[in-house]
């Protein structure tokens, strides 16, 4: 009988990272390319194809491409778009799934990167057998999936549960939305790296806090006892948890898990973020709802959770 594989695809803003997964989560190939160097998006997808047909050919035999799923930034999945990201060199409207399926003929679908690595922890991570949960990550930005009775909330344009632009402090921190004081200007890498900032500045401390105090430094700070760093831990990990606690009120979660850089900061972050998320939560939710770290591998949850689309579409 034929196996099946999937074609996993994460575009970003630097780079694009693609793989074959099977249906147990296993990847058995995995490349990187620069998405920068492709200003024209079919000439993105002309090379990514190519080296998936070159990698699937030892697999020929074995095994059948079931599909392609694809992560991006501004992905519409009901249409298989990137429409206007930001942080990519191509404009306007790109029907990118159209443009995979008729190169490898296939099925391809299109989710934005924080919803497809919601789906991965709901096939592949800590998230089976969950059906309701909330996905958040914590990287450069803030990212987030919200998955309801099984199913990811996309509500009907297909660009719902962006938490991280739910606005925490009115005329707060300028974020690249455009608006003021949305909740990734302050629980995010780019978040805590303001926040230590300002409280050094607040200190009257004269130290240079550019591109080496990122939230890894940060990180190792807090592990030395450094205050401040501790302090800044704790004011993003209060932020986070209020905001949190507001989600539950509309989906009533069984679990949220917390996924990237900041999150692998342990209780650094995740005890404020607890205290403040219970501190916050309507006392029917109280003690109800686990706040978990994700249990997707940090450098392979960007390929589960593409390939995850397919394997869900299917019914896995």
């Amino acid at each position: 009988m034929t196996q099946q594989l999937v074609a996993g695809i994460d575009i970003g803003g630097t780079n694009t990272t693609f793989g074959l997964v099977d249906a147990r989560g296993t990847i058995l190939f995995k490349e990187t390319i620069a998405t920068e160097h492709f200003p024209i998006p079919e000439d993105l997808v002309a090379v990514v194809c190519e080296h998936i047909k070159k990698a699937f050919e030892p697999f020929a035999g074995k095994y059948e491409l079931k599909g392609i799923g694809i992560g991006a930034p501004n992905g519409n999945f009901f249409k298989g778009t990137i429409e206007f990201a930001p942080n990519l060199k191509w404009k306007g409207i790109v029907p990118l799934a159209k443009l995979f399926s008729e190169r490898l003929d296939c099925k391809a679908l299109l989710t934005n990167d924080a919803n497809a690595a919601a789906i991965g922890e709901m096939i592949f991570g800590g998230a089976r057998g969950m059906k309701d949960f909330i996905f958040i990550t914590l990287g450069t930005g803030l990212g987030s999936g919200i998955v309801v009775n099984g199913e990811m909330v996309y509500g009907h344009d297909s660009f719902a549960g962006e938490l991280g632009h739910v606005i925490m402090f009115p005329d707060g921190r300028q974020c690249g939305c455009g608006r003021k004081g949305c909740l990734e200007t302050y629980c995010s890498a780019t978040g805590i790296k303001r926040t230590y900032s300002d409280l050094l500045i607040g200190q009257h401390e004269k130290v240079n806090v550019g591109m080496g105090a990122d939230a890894r430094y940060i990180y190792n700070k807090a592990v030395g006892g450094d205050k401040t760093a501790i302090e800044a831990f704790n004011y993003t990990g209060d932020i986070l948890g209020l905001a949190l606690a507001n989600s539950v009120a509309y989906t009533s979660p069984e679990a949220i898990f917390l996924f990237g850089g900041l999150a692998l900061s342990g209780d650094f972050i995740f005890k404020p973020t607890i205290e403040s998320f219970e501190r916050n939560l309507l006392p029917i939710y109280k003690n109800k709802i686990k706040i978990l770290p994700s249990k997707l591998p940090e450098n392979d949850a960007a390929i589960l959770g593409a390939a995850s689309l397919i394997w869900k579409d299917d019914g896995h």
